[in-house]
């Protein structure tokens, strides 16, 4: 038996915060403000300055991805085109990679304003080289990277043989054909140091979207070991992003979704994300639909009708609209009580659709992060979208409408931080969006439980509920707003016992095989 005496914030449904928390045997047992006598000869863990809050989740991330690219090149930081030259040949002279596949290279952290091309990748690296956009849905590669990649993938939407870019259909396919290369040993690696990565930002649940063409979809299964040989019980929902159904049936999954294949637009970085009016900077452009209505209607109604869980990508109000016609189409079809389908980003949303969201109990999984992300700032997307932008990503009338909205970090677009998440949420650049730091704070915790039917044992510090928790080193509900990114995690405990890292692969095969 552990108790716990401090600031213990439960982000339950009536924001309660209470002194004492007692746990024993991974369940909570007791919170509240006067601790009854049977436990009070117990020893206490004093929170200090601190606070007890429940463990975070990520609602949206792509963890294979994020696995990788945070273990190969990240390239955010770079300055110029000559600071990525440097960059780029630090990272072969120290790993001798013989194919460089890199992250987050965007065109407005370079002081050059534009995207590297094709023919200076190749002055910088004759190795192949492929550098994935900060947003993930673009890309650019060099000359040696481009002879590696099949011909069919030419042939396909968004392939720009001259500059190295690749957008749309395109760039699925060079990513999925790359990615299908890297062995699984190496991501099994690379998957044990993401946990560890996210446990130390205090997170114990995650919603991955995996599906991104390896070989017989082995992303996916090796993430379904990973969640039975994980020693922690750090928590995985798993969303296989195929419009496959069988494929989810087969592995007797509950979940169907995320992005790549049930993407219904593109991005504003690429400003392909579909939109009901033109682009503010191209008024002969609405983004583009990847899919026909009659395509996201019948795809939606058969995997509702299987009752599996849907959740499709949508970041421009068209696409946005089409996801929210197509969920509600398969709901008056076939009535579920409880489906929690969502929408991934959400971004643009006119509020016809909140209010159509809230009446059926479609979630929205969003990322507070983007508000404030320098490799896709609030001027770029102003020029884009004009006055549109003060209505991206609307949580305060989300919330009021009575939307259920869970904080993601879509990694690797963003690096999962649900205290920057939280920040970002409660100093959205529109204030009459921003949100207050116990709505922001249950957006890491309580919504991305109900976001995966976890709320009944996880997402709030109640009794019966799991001990899973997050001991951070400031009480946020004391903080100025504005200094919410500070907040640091000093403990993640699950169950009732610390976190405890540094997993090798023989312990996850043994745990994943025989449990």
């Amino acid at each position: 038996m552990t108790v716990y005496q401090g600031t213990v914030i439960t982000c339950d449904q009536n924001d309660t915060v209470c002194r004492y928390l007692v746990e024993e045997g991974g369940k909570i047992i007791f919170t509240g403000d006067r601790l009854p006598e049977t436990y009070d000869a117990h020893d206490k863990i004093e929170l200090g300055d601190g606070a007890l809050l429940p463990a975070f989740g990520d609602s949206h991330l792509h963890f294979s991805s994020y696995a990788l690219f945070s273990s190969t090149l990240d390239v955010r930081q770079a300055r110029d085109f000559a600071h990525l030259g440097e960059i780029l040949s630090g990272y072969v002279r120290d790993t001798r990679a013989k194919v460089v596949l890199g992250f987050g290279i965007s065109a407005h952290s370079m002081a050059e304003g534009r995207m590297v091309t094709r023919d200076e990748l190749d002055r910088m690296e004759q190795r192949p080289v492929m550098l994935v956009k900060y947003d993930g849905h673009a890309a650019v590669v060099n000359t040696a990277m481009q002879s590696l990649l099949p011909k069919k993938i030419k042939a396909l939407r968004g392939w720009q043989s001259d500059s190295g870019h690749l957008y749309q259909e395109a760039f699925f396919a060079a990513t999925d054909h790359i990615s299908s290369k890297v062995s699984v040993v190496s991501l099994a690696r690379y998957m044990l140091s993401a946990v560890d990565r996210m446990a130390e930002k205090g997170i114990s649940l995650v919603h991955p979207s995996e599906g991104v063409g390896f070989f017989l979809d082995l992303d996916v299964d090796i993430v379904r070991f990973l969640a039975r040989g994980v020693k922690n019980p750090f928590q995985f929902r798993l969303f296989f992003q195929t419009m496959e159904i069988a494929k989810v049936m087969r592995r007797k999954l509950p979940r169907i979704g995320g992005c790549f294949a049930t993407a219904l637009d593109g991005c504003f970085g690429s400003c392909d994300a579909a939109l009901n009016a033109p682009y503010a900077n191209d008024p002969d452009n609405t983004g583009i639909l990847f899919y026909t209505d009659t395509q996201v209607n019948d795809f939606v109604q058969k995997a509702h009708d299987k009752g599996l869980q849907v959740q499709l990508h949508a970041i421009g109000d068209a696409a946005v609209d089409q996801a929210v016609q197509a969920f509600a189409r398969a709901q008056k079809n076939n009535p579920r009580s409880d489906h929690r389908h969502s929408i991934v980003h959400a971004f643009l949303m006119e509020k016809e659709a909140m209010e159509t969201c809230a009446e059926l109990g479609i979630g929205i999984a969003a990322q507070p992060s983007l508000l404030h992300c320098n490799l896709e700032p609030y001027s770029y997307l102003k020029e884009v979208l004009g006055e549109r932008v003060e209505d991206m990503s609307p949580f305060r009338t989300m919330l009021d409408l009575g939307v259920h909205v869970s904080g993601g970090s879509d990694a690797p677009v963003t690096l999962p931080d649900p205290a920057y998440g939280i920040f970002c949420a409660c100093n959205h650049y529109n204030r009459g969006e921003s949100v207050s730091v116990s709505e922001a704070l249950k957006m890491f915790t309580l919504e991305p439980a109900w976001a995966s039917f976890d709320d009944d044992s996880r997402g709030s510090l109640e009794s019966g509920k799991r001990a899973d928790m997050a001991i951070l080193d400031q009480n946020p509900l004391k903080m100025d707003k504005t200094e919410l990114f500070r907040l640091k995690t000093r403990q993640l405990i699950l169950e009732g016992k610390p976190y405890c890292g540094g997993q090798g692969l023989g312990s996850l095969l043994r745990k994943g095989i025989f449990g």
